[in-house]
């Protein structure tokens, strides 16, 4: 359990989400609906600055990944294929005293709704034996209520991912290895929501899925596969690159990408799955986690996914999915016997323990596997997968948390007084500029301002605020996380003298410093700092 000073942390992170409109609670003058979020100005501005920064670094920054944007309720047979319809669920428990309902497994983590210094698991309420409970959210789709119109709201936006590989893989002229990535809304009717937007029932996902030829194929191509232990990863890709340093590889992008928004190699944590953790299609998964103030939690997973999923959906769909690859047919036939049969065979018990594993019998599940590396001669394979899978909410949440510090300062006549700061990195910050007129009963002065804020407001998200001290307007911004603050004050008038007309105080959220600017020099100035 977190302590006293980290709930408090919490607390206050929580108060200023609501009080300066970045988070507030969905249908609040309702009551609230538990689990449901809404995104006031601020919080809007910020998750889009996140997943706009993650669309650039992912896939307009890169050849080999391309974007999709699919729809939230799809044909619910995909659901069926995934697994989710029949092992999408969380064990829970009802409380016969206080009629709560719990996850069985966080009996130990939550509070009591009757005795909240205690834990549920430690109360003397009776409990129900724990029962599966599936997390999809159920829907209708037609105008009749039936077994026939049900469907589902997606619990994952990786699926959608996998049923458009074959149209993605011609329409964008890609060639494995390639990613298609995907930011949207996902819904999980979770049975205990809580630690703020943390675990919530509608949240929005980040994914990748990075599609890769198999070992076999890599050996096959390269004449070997690298090692992790050798570090190829660090370089650039390489045709040797097998799953190992594929799933290294993204695990490190994925730091990087969390460094570069603010979040230090010391505020998170990776995680390597134990083997009896893994999911049963799992080689490997590293989930990094960040210290929010109730503990070290997950904000992104990278699963090494095998071919399970266009497998699956290869099986149930009936429709190939498999992939053609010229390189790999033409190495094949240069390869001598003994190196074919090798790879043959290890490719082939790979595809059967799969078949077997999902249910196929053993005579048809050998008898597929045996077509699948043969198939290997002609160039054909199922990609395997590289997943990282981030959750928007979750890292809004840790860069909240991140970014909240209270400090001490001493004003310009030597007074002390306390400050909150939100510390955004100022490429992911709501606001990136505040102006502010010194005064806002002098018209010159106002014109002035509003003239640097329209030069401004096309290349930035700018805030003009010209009521109250101007002191109290930068502790406004300070809270909201403005990285700089522009203010209009005589001097740029030119009443100080010629060398000054036309330049402004330029203010740094961080240190308080403040300097004299040229408004022309104002967007070089603060653009690479944003971007």
């Amino acid at each position: 359990m977190a302590d006293a000073k980290q709930n408090e942390l919490m607390e206050k992170v929580v108060s200023l989400c609501k009080r300066r409109g970045f988070i507030y609670q969905s249908s609040e003058i309702y009551g609230g609906i538990n689990g449901f979020w809404d995104y006031g100005p601020l919080g809007a501005e910020l998750k889009r600055n996140v997943k706009d920064f993650w669309w650039q670094t992912m896939a307009r920054m890169r050849d080999d990944v391309a974007g999709l944007d699919a729809t939230i309720i799809m044909h619910p047979a995909i659901w069926k294929a995934s697994g989710h319809v029949d092992t999408f669920s969380d064990p829970m428990v009802d409380c016969k005293l206080c009629k709560a309902r719990f996850r069985a497994d966080q009996l130990g983590e939550i509070p009591c709704p009757r005795r909240p210094s205690k834990m549920a698991g430690e109360c003397e309420g009776e409990k129900t034996e724990a029962r599966p409970f599936n997390l999809m959210f159920e829907t209708n789709v037609g105008p009749v209520k039936d077994d026939a119109s049900v469907a589902y709201l997606r619990p994952e936006t990786a699926q959608a991912i996998f049923v458009q590989f074959k149209n993605v893989l011609e329409t964008s002229r890609q060639k494995v290895p390639f990613g298609i990535c995907q930011i949207g809304k996902a819904f999980r009717n979770e049975v205990t929501p809580r630690n703020f937007t943390f675990r919530s029932r509608e949240f929005e996902q980040m994914e990748l899925e990075y599609f890769i030829r198999p070992d076999e194929a890599v050996e096959a191509i390269a004449g070997g596969v690298a090692r992790v232990e050798e570090g190829a990863w660090q370089g650039e890709p390489r045709a040797n690159w097998g799953w190992e340093v594929w799933h290294k590889y993204w695990v490190e992008q994925r730091i990087r990408f969390y460094e570069s928004i603010g979040l230090t190699r010391g505020t998170l944590e990776e995680y390597w799955q134990k083997p009896e953790e893994l999911a049963h299609y799992a080689r490997a998964t590293v989930d990094i986690l960040f210290k929010f103030p109730f503990g070290a939690q997950e904000l992104e997973g990278i699963a090494a996914r095998s071919d399970f999923d266009l497998s699956q959906h290869e099986r149930h769909a009936g429709k190939p999915m498999a992939y053609f690859d010229e390189e790999l047919r033409a190495a094949w036939g240069k390869l001598p016997q003994e190196k074919k049969d090798e790879l043959w065979r290890r490719y082939f018990e790979a595809r059967f323990k799969y078949l077997e594993k999902t249910g196929v019998p053993r005579e048809k599940a050998e008898k597929d596997a045996r077509e699948d590396a043969d198939g290997l001669a002609k160039g054909n394979y199922i990609p395997h997968v590289i997943e990282p899978s981030a959750g928007v909410d979750r890292l809004v949440l840790a860069l909240l948390c991140n970014a909240y510090c209270e400090e001490e300062v001493t004003d310009e006549k030597g007074n002390k007084e306390s400050r909150v700061v939100m510390r955004f990195h100022p490429r992911i910050a709501p606001i990136k500029v505040g102006v502010f007129p010194l005064l806002k009963n002098k018209p010159d002065l106002v014109q002035k301002a509003l003239a640097i804020r329209d030069m401004l407001r096309p290349h930035l998200t700018v805030f003009y605020d010209e009521a109250g001290a101007i002191g109290r307007r930068y502790r406004r911004q300070d809270e909201a996380g403005t990285p700089f603050g522009v203010t209009v004050d005589f001097e740029t008038l030119g009443e100080a003298g010629p060398d000054l007309k036309d330049t402004v105080t330029l203010r740094d959220r961080d240190t308080m410093k403040q300097e004299r600017v040229k408004i022309a020099d104002l967007l070089p100035r603060i653009l690479p700092a944003v971007r």
